[in-house]
């Protein structure tokens, strides 16, 4: 009798977590039709497309197409590896891309530590607007406006010839010295201000009180900051971190296409930019090209992987 009775138990316990499952399902359902459209796009224009990977292994030919073209194994890396050029153009995107980040993160940061101490708000708006501002620009605008500000005619040099009057003309966007420090002050220019707003965001999240309390014990405007706010605003600053880190093979292709040109191979030309080249500019290597950027992919994943166990060891922060 009373293993009638637990079995019956049993199954009534059943029942109910179906019922509970039945009802999760219909709450929820609304939820998942709303994300199908972006999960089907994600599918269609993300996932499926991984399949071209497989022209790095061949020599393609759009004629023959992806399932006729010859199967050439490691080949297209061999030859990737044995270029000339290919040493200095991973070295300029990591170069690039470790300036970009560092100065980008660091004055971002000052930047939002800043905007969070003035006293009028109406003054803070207007700045973080006017910073804010060059975000929304494309490079081919802002890229077009400063090869004229950079060219021998243009208002940097008209600027060095009003301190010097006997100074020669420079063509800045010409000259390996210079290449990279423009490059990385204009990607300072048009996304310090995006940053900061995100710091300055994660600093309305601290509690006041802490701020009260610490004034209490007599602490000023910097213990408060050092003790406060940047703890305060950490998690955002291992999070931007470590997406910035996982993107550190990316230098900026759209900025460096508008602005470069021949005579700076050496210091600005990076692997998005010669993969671009090989594939529409010096002729159709599609295989090649499709191997520069599948290597790309895979070093900024190992880079990723490195900095999420980073962040995780040394702050206890997880994103998943």
């Amino acid at each position: 009798m009373a293993e009638l009775i637990n079995e019956n138990l049993t199954l009534s316990e059943e029942e109910r977590l179906k019922n509970r499952k039945r009802q999760d399902i219909k709450m929820q359902l609304p939820l998942h039709l709303m994300m199908a459209p972006s999960v089907i796009l994600g599918l269609i224009f993300s996932i499926v497309p991984l399949f071209g990977i497989i022209i790095a292994f061949q020599k393609y030919s759009p004629a023959a197409g992806i399932f006729n073209s010859q199967f050439v194994d490691f080949y297209n890396f061999k030859r990737l590896f044995a270029r000339a050029d290919f040493s200095q153009a991973l070295f300029n995107t990591v170069y690039i891309a470790v300036w970009k980040i560092v100065f980008t993160t660091v004055l971002s940061i000052v930047l939002a530590l800043l905007l969070n101490e003035m006293v009028t708000k109406r003054g803070q708006k207007w700045i973080q607007t006017i910073v804010f501002l060059p975000y929304f620009l494309s490079w081919a605008l802002i890229g077009s406006i400063f090869v004229e500000i950079f060219s021998v005619d243009g208002l940097a040099n008209k600027l060095l010839l009003s301190i010097n009057p006997n100074a020669e003309k420079i063509d800045f966007l010409a000259r390996n010295e210079y290449f990279r420090t423009i490059i990385v002050g204009t990607d300072l220019w048009k996304n310090l201000g995006y940053q900061a707003v995100v710091f300055l965001a994660s600093i309305a999240t601290v509690d006041p009180s802490l701020y009260e309390a610490a004034k209490v014990d007599g602490a000023n405007k910097w213990h408060q900051c050092i003790y406060i706010t940047i703890p305060g605003i950490m998690t955002m600053i291992v999070l931007t971190s470590v997406l910035n880190i996982g993107n550190i093979m990316n230098a900026g292709f759209e900025q460096i296409l508008v602005m470069y040109n021949p005579l700076v191979y050496e210091t600005g030309d990076i692997l998005d930019t010669m993969s671009y080249r090989e594939a529409m500019v010096v002729g159709t290597d599609y295989s090649l090209s499709t191997a520069i950027s599948l290597f790309k992919s895979i070093i900024s994943c190992i880079f990723f992987v490195i900095s999420y166990k980073l962040a995780h060891k040394i702050n206890g922060y997880t994103i998943f």
